[in-house]
């Protein structure tokens, strides 16, 4: 929930944000209205027996925005504010993030309302298999293609293939990706989220003419997300000043060692009282003196409240819809530089891709080349942003909306409307 001020509904952001894009797309407005709707949308009760014997009915849903490039495809989240308008919100994010990547796939989200915190592992694992079963006919590798998302990981997703497989009577890895490498998983997978915003980070020194040695960065968030970019970042020379999560945060002006930090949380549990650094809260960590920003975590953090705190010069968005429309206005005219979401962390879905494809084939890369083909994409994907923002004199996020949705367009004018 973001601090002192209410929710800013993402649904909301992204009907703006189309509006925003159609003016420079020149399209058929009937186009534009058919985006502002998703094909499909289904909302599941989740009962899951849990340890005391009783029976507790969570809320789940899966959203598919779009369909016309190819399979929708999106990540789970299990997280207590999980609702339809931001599973939307999120599917159609991910329409755009596939097309600015140019890879066949439509968006799609889903999500269940819990805090898995609170819950055993047989229980986690029970609402997993009992959720996956509710929206069994509405996935599969040739229609919709979940992965993972705000706490959830490689471990729910080998149960969600495992669940769809015992249903159809055959093995499936290709329903999910973010699985195990044990079970058809993907080497580079888990951090290709994070590394994709580092890629992007690059990009965006070179464009500015800024030596990433030396650099200074702040990371809000620090799970999978925020470890892979903090350790990228690291290996890159930046120096990391601060990280944060749900707990806390430490900041260090010396500079915090990412790999030391994730031994410490995986030995104490908490991301509090790593030695050498002191305390640091979410919103102080937003505001410090540094040079580049990372939120990634949830949406909102950034909004018209804290904006002018801003001082970074790079801010790139590892999470989703985390900067809010008025907020963009303002940090748009403190000159930072923004790397939007459907460019920034695009990294994940297109690693999902080459997992999705090596699952249909039975053939699988090595990291390296993996690697190497997530930033071939990626680099094209962040010159073309750079030449339509250039050559339409928009802002960053605008220029990738435009990228992602005309995409879309062309392929929904190709298509026609059926019947």
């Amino acid at each position: 929930m973001t601090p002192q001020m209410e929710r800013i509904n993402p649904w909301q952001m992204v009907l703006a944000q189309i509006d925003k894009a159609e003016k420079h797309l020149h399209c058929d407005p009937n186009i534009i209205e058919k985006l502002k709707h998703a094909e499909r949308a289904l909302l599941v009760a989740v009962p899951v027996r849990m340890d005391d014997g009783k029976v507790k009915v969570f809320k789940g849903f899966r959203v598919q925005h779009s369909t016309v490039r190819g399979p929708s495809k999106g990540g789970i989240r299990f997280h207590p504010d999980v609702d339809l308008d931001e599973v939307t919100a999120l599917a159609a994010w991910m329409t755009w993030k596939c097309a600015v990547m140019n890879i066949p796939f439509g968006g799609a989200k889903g999500g269940v309302q819990c805090e898995p915190k609170g819950l055993s592992l047989g229980e986690l694992e029970r609402l997993t298999r009992r959720y996956t079963s509710e929206i069994l006919h509405f996935i599969g590798p040739d229609r919709d293609i979940p992965a993972p998302d705000v706490n959830t990981n490689e471990q729910i997703m080998a149960w969600m293939m495992d669940t769809y497989s015992m249903q159809v009577g055959h093995s499936v890895p290709g329903v999910v990706t973010g699985k195990p490498i044990a079970i058809g998983g993907s080497e580079g997978r888990s951090e290709a989220t994070g590394r994709g915003v580092v890629y992007m980070i690059i990009e965006a020194a070179k464009k500015l003419e800024i030596n990433l040695s030396g650099c200074t960065a702040a990371v809000q968030g620090f799970g999978n997300v925020g470890v892979s970019t903090a350790k990228n970042l690291y290996l890159e020379g930046v120096k990391i000043v601060a990280v944060s999560n749900v707990q806390g945060g430490v900041y260090s002006a010396k500079g915090i060692d990412p790999l030391a930090l994730e031994d410490h949380i995986k030995t104490t549990g908490s991301i509090v009282g790593f030695p050498g650094c002191d305390a640091i809260g979410n919103e102080e960590l937003l505001a410090l003196d540094c040079d580049i920003l990372v939120p990634a975590a949830l949406e909102n953090v950034i909004h018209k409240g804290n904006a002018h705190q801003i001082k970074a010069r790079i801010l790139a968005e590892g999470a989703n819809g985390p900067v809010t429309p008025i907020a963009d206005e303002i940090l748009r005219e403190k000159n930072v530089f923004m790397i939007p979401d459907i460019l920034a962390n695009a990294g994940g879905v297109t690693v999902s891709y080459f997992e999705w494809v090596q699952d249909l084939q039975n053939y699988f890369w090595n990291e390296a080349e993996i690697n190497n083909r997530l930033r071939q994409l990626m680099v094209v994907a962040f010159k073309k942003v750079m030449a339509i923002a250039d050559e339409h004199q928009v802002d960053n996020r605008t220029a990738a909306q435009i990228l992602g949705i005309g995409r879309v367009v062309e392929a929904v004018r190709l298509r026609g409307l059926y019947p």
